[in-house]
């Protein structure tokens, strides 16, 4: 058996008992072809080709990474590499997230997320590679009707496709960038620069790669407001048939040594070096950071994707390894010399860490498809005709909690999902050292767990004047009014709505902090101290609130009996992982709260040199 270990039974669980997923399917919505049976098959399906093709090069390509060729810019991918992506594209499954416009097929975001978490955990670089797909529809739905032609030759043949934002000076300060853009009499552009880090930037998987790169108009304004987006191919083609033509220039300046993920190319990128970098202004208009953002809102939900799906294959590989390895004696038995060994299973503290674990790889896919089901709600809504900004709302504030949580709880607990293996994590017999290494970037790429911190406190909660969390804090109390007439989860209750109580007390706190600072600008000091802390802790929050609802569904499957022993100890971990995760994390939310609430500037008064 291969490393892969997929988890479509909790998936399944999560959309159909928890989330009600399936009400977004009904017969006169946009996706009345995909109803519960449909659904089941899709997954099932692409769980078969994630443990087979597309996971067979996982550990083949990371031992023998793409080559660079500095002579022409090209880069080569190891032939195993190739087989696994071309399973994938072959089996068309792509057509899931493909603008029906474009032959694709109408299906929710909860199905979209839940095949990506599939592909991501078998090999997270055959999806990067695959993003041409969904920034194909940023072009169909942003782009003029001529550049519509871009969208459909990117998706009818299978170009790539990247999103170039971060200079080597500009780092994360996207506003600082120094790409210029010129426009010529034919009313194209000419982009000049270096754009760093860029994924997928180059690659022999596909004809083109098309380059949707943020540059500044001469004269534009400084800061982001002054930046465009520019559709900047590869090769020229012809727009109607899709036929290439000469190679542009754009070309790749080097390739990244990297940590881990090697698979996937991280490049750098020059811009008009010798000959000219034509480009096309999407849509005709100077919106640039703006139109960025639906791809950047893709991206941050995709990392939070690949890192939870690294997290549950790796907790299920620690845990066929704990069931198995059989070392020491039991502990009740300690100092017995004929007590036998028992497997390490047996032992509290693993026993320990290997619940945590689960409850964050369970928690944190269940606040994907929660996330998802939003998203549902607004294409659903949209297309009733419903008012959808309060949905947008609560979309937008689930997003950094999804990529700046799941990637940091990620790393956290596969770093104890090697330690499970004791000295053979730390070998390549085993997945867990080279999910380790491929999982840190996502704490690092489409903005740092810092950024996500500052987005959620000063964009998602002091601009949106608290609505969204509002709502839901509003739903979460709902939901433990509804179970207080089941005692059996009472302690979860409550360790929910003070973790509720918790999160709104720091928002409070910095909140007060942030007015502070209108009067003495130093105040703001304290909110920078805290957005981080804001960010796990609402995330914890999250993760409680969502195993509890597993917790109470699970039960009541339990109540109306009639389950297979697999059923049953499927449904009997759910309230086990919700209470473990109530009385060993949630607690910790009220000292966090009084850190926020007592934070000073001492901190911003030590010298640089005493650092």
């Amino acid at each position: 058996m291969g490393h892969f270990r997929s988890n479509v039974r909790d998936i399944e669980f999560n959309l159909f008992e928890v989330l009600g997923a399936d009400e977004a399917t009904g017969p006169d919505g946009p996706f009345a072809d995909m109803d519960r049976d449909t659904v089941r098959e899709v997954l099932r399906e692409v769980g078969k080709l994630a443990v087979g093709p597309i996971a067979d090069s996982f550990g083949d390509a990371d031992r023998h990474p793409p080559v660079f060729d500095p002579a022409t810019g090209s880069v080569t991918l190891p032939a195993s590499f190739k087989k696994s992506y071309a399973a994938l594209r072959d089996a068309e499954w792509w057509r899931l997230e493909a603008p029906v416009e474009l032959g694709g097929t109408a299906a929710p975001r909860t199905l979209v997320w839940a095949v990506a978490e599939l592909v991501l955990g078998a090999n997270p670089a055959v999806h990067l590679y695959g993003t041409g797909v969904p920034f194909a529809g940023v072009v169909h739905r942003l782009g003029t009707e001529s550049q519509r032609a871009i969208a459909r030759h990117i998706i009818d043949r299978g170009w790539g496709a990247t999103m170039v934002l971060t200079e080597p000076e500009a780092g994360s300060d996207v506003g600082a960038g120094r790409a210029r853009a010129l426009r010529q009499p034919d009313g194209t552009w000419h982009i000049e620069g270096v754009k760093r880090f860029i994924t997928s930037a180059e690659h022999d998987l596909s004809e083109n790669i098309v380059h949707l790169v943020l540059a500044r108009p001469e004269g534009a304004a400084p800061g982001t407001k002054g930046l465009s987006l520019f559709i900047v191919p590869k090769f020229l083609f012809d727009l109607e048939t899709g036929e290439l033509g000469r190679r542009n220039g754009v070309r790749a300046a080097n390739l990244e040594r990297k940590m881990g993920l090697k698979a996937s190319t991280t490049c750098e990128l020059s811009f008009g070096a010798g000959e000219p970098a034509i480009g096309y202004l999407l849509g005709d208009v100077h919106d640039g950071i703006a139109q960025m953002f639906d791809v950047i809102e893709h991206t941050r939900m995709l990392v939070g994707v690949k890192a939870m799906a690294t997290l549950s294959t790796a907790h299920l590989n620690a845990v066929d390894f704990a069931r198995t390895r059989i070392q020491s004696p039991d502990l009740a038995r300690r100092g017995d010399r004929t007590a036998p060994p028992v497997t390490i299973i047996h032992h509290p503290d693993l026993r320990a860490g290997l619940m945590l674990t689960k409850a964050y790889a369970e928690g944190l896919r269940a606040l994907v498809l929660y996330t998802a089901r939003w998203q549902d709600e607004i294409i659903v809504g949209g297309q009733r005709g419903l008012d959808t900004a309060p949905a947008r709302a609560v979309n937008d504030l689930l997003l950094p909690v999804v990529k700046g949580v799941a990637s940091e709880r990620a790393c956290e607990r596969l770093a104890h999902a090697l330690q499970t293996f004791g000295g053979s994590g730390y070998l390549q017999d085993y997945p867990l050292e080279q999910y380790l290494r491929d999982a840190k970037i996502d704490t690092l790429y489409e903005g740092t767990t810092a950024i996500q911190g500052q987005d959620l406190f000063f964009r998602k909660i002091v601009r949106n004047d608290r609505a969204a969390l509002a709502a839901l804090t509003a739903e979460i109390t709902g939901f433990l009014d509804s179970l207080a007439a089941d005692g059996r989860l009472e302690g979860e209750c409550a360790a929910v709505r003070g973790a509720l109580a918790d999160v709104n007390g720091m928002v409070d706190a910095m909140l007060e902090q942030h007015r502070a600072a209108r009067r003495d600008p130093r105040e703001i000091y304290k909110v920078g101290q805290n957005t981080t802390r804001l960010l796990m802790s609402a995330g914890d929050l999250l993760v409680g609130y969502l195993l509890l609802r597993q917790a109470s569904s699970a039960l009541a499957r339990l109540d109306g009996g009639g389950l297979s022993d697999t059923d049953r100890a499927f449904y009997a971990g759910k309230p086990a992982v919700a209470r473990f995760f109530a009385r060993t994390v949630l607690p910790e939310l009220s000292a966090r709260r009084s850190i926020v609430e007592s934070t000073d500037n001492s901190l911003m008064d030590v010298p640089e040199t005493s650092f």
